[in-house]
């Protein structure tokens, strides 16, 4: 009798480590699956925006003398219920505009990059812009040589 008493309480025990771990390994995976959605949303947004930057910056170009094109941007006011911020990150040695950055408030390991044409500069209107339903505006301005892009608030410039 003492054996089978044995077995079933190894085998009760076993089942319980496994329903406990279970619940932690399911979160595990849930967290990171959801940080993957958060990242390629991230990232599409950070795209968009370098993409209309480049648009700008050819329209800019094409034409002669000096120039300021804007476009009214639309982001969504939060990614999975999180709060984000996009950026232009610059070189501070050469003042010249690396890429858009984007990333979540709070855990800014879960982020997007997106590289912009070599060459921009960067305003001094440019701002971190925070995520939250508010209406951001790109730009791009031709100064004699030099074109500088920006992101900021609307109404801010």
């Amino acid at each position: 009798m003492p054996e089978q008493m044995i077995s079933h309480l190894i085998c009760t025990t076993a089942l319980i480590i496994l329903i406990f771990m279970m619940q932690f390994s399911y979160t595990y995976v849930v967290d990171n699956i959801w940080a993957e959605m958060v990242e390629r949303e991230l990232k599409e947004i950070a795209d968009y925006l370098s993409d209309t930057l480049a648009n700008l910056y050819f329209l800019a170009n094409s034409t002669s003398g000096d120039i300021t094109l804007e476009k009214a941007l639309n982001f969504p006011s939060d990614i999975r219920g999180a709060t984000y911020f996009v950026e232009i990150v610059n070189d501070t040695a050469t003042g010249s505009a690396q890429y858009i950055h984007a990333y979540l408030k709070g855990k800014p390991w879960i982020s997007a990059t997106s590289w912009l044409l070599p060459g921009l500069g960067v305003n001094n209107k440019s701002e971190i812009i925070e995520s939250g339903g508010k209406a951001v505006v790109a730009g791009c301005s031709r100064v004699s040589m030099n074109v500088y892009v920006w992101i900021a608030k609307e109404g801010a410039q």
